[in-house]
């Protein structure tokens, strides 16, 4: 029997589609080799497919073990593991990544680009340098400071006017099969006026969030390309700041996960409209993807020898971007849902003595409680007592000591932190320290009876 097929329709935009040419750019970027220029195509693309933006989707923060046998503490010799091969959780308390992870999309996108379809670099006027020596200029806003600050430098406003006469003559609501829009393609490429053009014409017709088949929004694709300006002309123009896309990230989540300080305080320049603590997916707020990040870049940076200083510089990025939103509110005492951790537990679970430290330095009032706070029973201590090989352990233990933390809280399996300490010299050194701690915590308590 014979059935006439009808063709598939050819979908509107049949140019190169973005995610090959933001995959070539990160191929350029990786190597080093600078592509040449082309004057080929002069005015900006119609749409095209914007299946993914960055290789293989890498923002996967996985949930916690849903059961305290599944984070039983035994431990494992800690050997640092480069970046780009991590995965989140493990049974043990230990460093927990493995290869099923890819961080190459912090250096997918920069703020200063080549765009070869268009023959001239895109130089923004936005600056976020970062001192190697781990201090960030970002540090140093406050919250009332980020909500005050706007990224609005001037756009090229003959540009500006090409791009609205370009509009006039193309279906600007157009969604290609892959849902996109000519403002995801603008964005992602980042044409700022062009895309500030595009953006108004889908507003007036309520189209300024419209969603790809992955969820994202403009707003998300301008935030994982790393455009803090066109993020913030999005959220002039009305762009939705707690928009998601399918597995729940917001533009804070993306923004903090990735490192980009800049982006991050164009979305918090928006409040108090901003949600601090949304939860993805996976049950984490903005805070605990900033945490995973930072620990993720200081293990990577870890194991290089001599020390790779733009894996420093990044380390300090996503560091600033953590200060940034405890400054701007976000909740420290926030528990992922699928394993009850604070960003303390994330910290201490991966021997982030940095971030662990700054922390326990926050002026909360009731900072005991915070570091005594319980994921599945056990205590951030618990979490330091098992990195056994970790260099910065004993400096982790004293850290939480010096905090609050109680050496006799015992876990869901009745074990304290000194039950977890590993044999040996070392393993009994520590535990003699949790016990003189335990024992000095007691005869307070009793003198305080008295």
């Amino acid at each position: 029997m014979h059935f006439d097929k009808t063709p598939k329709e050819k979908p509107c935009c049949t140019l190169p589609t973005v995610k090959k040419l933001l995959e070539q750019k990160r191929r350029r970027e990786t190597s080093g080799v600078q592509p040449p220029c082309t004057t080929a195509n002069t005015s900006p693309a119609a749409t095209a497919v914007l299946s993914e933006l960055s290789p293989s989707e890498p923002f996967t923060c996985r949930g916690a073990t849903s059961s305290y046998s599944d984070m039983a503490m035994s431990c494992e010799q800690w050997t640092p593991s480069p970046e780009p091969a991590l995965s989140y959780y493990t049974s043990h308390p230990g460093p927990s990544y493995a290869p099923t992870f890819d961080l190459q999309m912090a250096s997918a996108y920069s703020a200063q680009h080549q765009i070869p379809a268009f023959g001239d670099t895109m130089s923004q006027s936005y600056d976020c340098s970062v001192d190697p020596s781990g201090s960030s200029s970002w540090e140093l806003l406050g919250s009332s400071q980020i909500a005050r600050h706007v990224f609005v430098p001037s756009m090229d406003a003959g540009k500006l006017e090409e791009a609205r006469m370009l509009l006039n003559g193309m279906d600007y609501t157009c969604q290609d099969e892959d849902g996109d829009t000519i403002l995801h393609i603008y964005t992602a490429k980042g044409l700022r006026e062009y895309a500030y053009a595009a953006a108004e014409r889908q507003r007036d017709v309520g189209k300024l969030d419209a969603r790809e088949h992955n969820g994202k929004t403009a707003l998300l694709v301008a935030v994982t390309a790393n455009q803090p300006e066109i993020v913030q002309d999005l959220l002039s123009l009305g762009a939705e700041i707690n928009a998601c896309n399918n597995k729940g990230q917001t533009a804070l989540h993306l923004a903090a996960h990735y490192g980009f300080p800049g982006v991050l305080q164009a979305i918090l320049s928006s409040r108090p409209s901003v949600n601090l603590e949304a939860r993805n997916f996976e049950g984490m707020t903005p805070l605990h993807c900033a945490a995973i990040s930072h620990s993720v870049t200081m293990k990577a940076w870890s194991c290089t020898a001599p020390a790779d200083v733009s894996l420093q510089a990044k380390a300090a990025e996503k560091l600033s971007c953590v200060k940034m939103l405890l400054r701007a509110g976000a909740s420290l005492l926030s528990q992922e849902i699928k394993s009850n951790k604070t960003v303390l537990h994330l910290a201490v679970k991966e021997g982030n003595i940095d971030l662990a430290r700054y922390l326990l330095s926050s002026p909360l009032a009731n900072m005991k409680d915070f570091v005594n706070m319980k994921a599945h029973g056990h205590t951030a201590l618990h979490m330091a007592a098992g990195l056994h090989g970790n260099p910065h352990q004993e400096d982790i233990l004293q850290l939480l000591l010096s905090r609050g933390a109680d050496p006799s809280i015992r876990n869901l399996e009745n074990d304290q932190p000194a039950h977890l300490l590993q044999s040996g010299m070392h393993g009994e050194q520590l535990k003699l320290m949790l016990k003189k701690r335990n024992s000095r915590r007691r005869n307070v308590s009793l003198q305080d009876q008295e």
